[in-house]
Formats: structure tokens, C-alpha cells, sequence
């Protein structure tokens, strides 16, 4: 998976490797990366996804190491807050760049190694963000709608050698990122929270549950689906 080091992408790493799965997991977070890898006995391979031989070759590596990939889990992004006045057209590209792109050309990449299994689950991370109208985040909104453009592309493309490609949307997930940078105090989370359906501080653990069902057989006839995680915030 991309973007495992940290917040939600560790909670995936974290419940994959609790079922017993294989795991690896690209990051530029070297530190964390090691130590989740010691942690959950996964490999952990530094990777900026923005480059994409280096994203190529860790699939590659993956592959060699660890037999083929079954599941892609494309968690890797970046949600800087931005004005539309202040967007120019390197921080545009620079966005997609991170946000968008890297989640092409890694399913492009893992699609032989599928083929060789009979299948396997791609699951792309969108977000609630583009859908209600991140105006302080356009280039990362763009990004997330893509995502689920993409994910219906690749769906019915990669539909005749049974490979599954859905994406999840999460909402207002409670990271220490996220408290670090959007909710820096207890005022702040609860009044995310009050404004959901189900009153609960929405965790990276919840959205990794999620992943295990479409990575799972039990969603096998799953695909071309976005699945909306925000404890019913939108």
C-alpha cells in the first residue's frame, strides 16, 4: 500500500497484518515507516510516490519479495489546506502529482502481478472532501473526484481479468495529523462529531475495516464502487 507509515495507512497496515496477510507499504516517512515495519513484521520500502519509476520498481520489489500482489490499497495523499487565489500552476500539479497520479500508475503497475493470481482488489482513497465543496482545498477536491472517475475506468477496464477497483470516501477522521494541524483542541472534534448521524469520533481503524471487506472475497462481485465512511457527516 502507499502512504502506510502514518494515520489511516497505519491502521491499514496495522489491520492486515493482524489477519495474518502479507503486508508492504511505500512512505517518504522513513522513521515511522521502520518502526510500524518492526512492529506489524511488514516490509517497508522509503518511496516518494510523486516518482514514478521509484513507485514502479517498489511494486516490482513487492512482487519479487513477497510473491504477487493481491490487494493495492492507494491510501497515499496529501489534504493541505489552500486559498483558490493562492493556487498556482506549480502547487496545481504538485497536487495532482501527489494526490491523483501516483494511484494510476500503481494499479497500471500491479495489474500483471494480479493476472498471475486470477484477480486481485485495487482500493483507491477518495474522500467526502469534493463532494460537499472544499473551497479552502480546490487542487486536493479536484484530486478526490478523480479518484472516483478513475476508480469506474479502471473498474470496467481491468474487469476482464477479475480485478476489483473500488474507492472508499472518508470523512472527518481524527488522526494525529489531522489534531496536529485542523482539530487542535477537544472543542474542535466535538463539533465535528455533532454534526454526524452516528455520534462517535470517526477513527483510522473504522476506514481500515472497510478495506478488509473490499480486499476480501466477501466483496468479490464489488467493483466500480465508491464506499462513503464519514459516520454520516455528508
Amino acid at each position: 500500500m502507499t502512504g502506510g507509515a502514518s494515520g489511516i495507512g497505519a491502521d491499514i497496515v496495522r489491520a492486515f497484518a493482524a489477519q495474518g496477510s502479507k503486508v508492504a507499504f511505500v512512505d517518504l516517512l522513513e522513521n515511522e515507516g521502520k518502526t510500524l515495519a518492526v512492529e506489524t513484521g511488514s516490509l517497508f520500502i522509503a518511496c516518494d510516490v510523486t516518482d514514478i519509476p521509484a513507485l514502479k520498481a517498489a511494486i516490482a520489489r513487492v512482487g519479487e519479495d513477497l510473491g504477487p500482489i493481491r490487494v493495492l490499497v492507494n491510501n497515499a495523499a496529501n489534504d493541505d489546506r489552500h486559498a483558490i487565489d493562492a493556487v498556482d500552476e506549480e502547487y496545481w500539479d504538485r497536487s495532482q502529482a501527489i494526490n491523483l497520479k501516483p494511484q494510476f500508475f500503481a494499479a497500471q503497475a500491479v495489474r500483471a502481478q494480479m493476472q498471475k493470481l486470477g484477480g486481485g482488489s485495487i482500493i483507491n482513497f477518495s474522500s467526502i472532501a469534493w463532494r460537499g465543496g472544499a473551497d479552502n482545498m480546490p487542487a486536493y477536491a479536484t484530486a478526490k473526484a478523480g479518484i472516483v472517475g478513475l476508480t469506474r475506468a479502471l473498474g470496467r477496464g481491468f474487469g476482464v481479468d477479475n480485478i476489483r477497483v473500488n474507492a472508499i470516501e472518508p470523512g472527518a477522521v481524527i488522526t494525529e495529523r489531522q489534531k496536529r494541524l485542523w482539530f487542535k483542541n477537544q472543542e474542535s472534534i466535538d463539533a465535528v462529531v455533532a454534526r454526524q448521524a452516528i455520534r462517535n469520533v470517526l477513527l483510522g481503524e473504522e476506514i481500515a475495516r472497510t478495506v478488509l471487506f473490499l480486499a476480501s472475497d466477501d466483496s468479490r462481485m464489488i467493483t466500480k464502487q465508491s464506499i462513503t465512511v464519514d459516520a454520516g457527516l455528508r
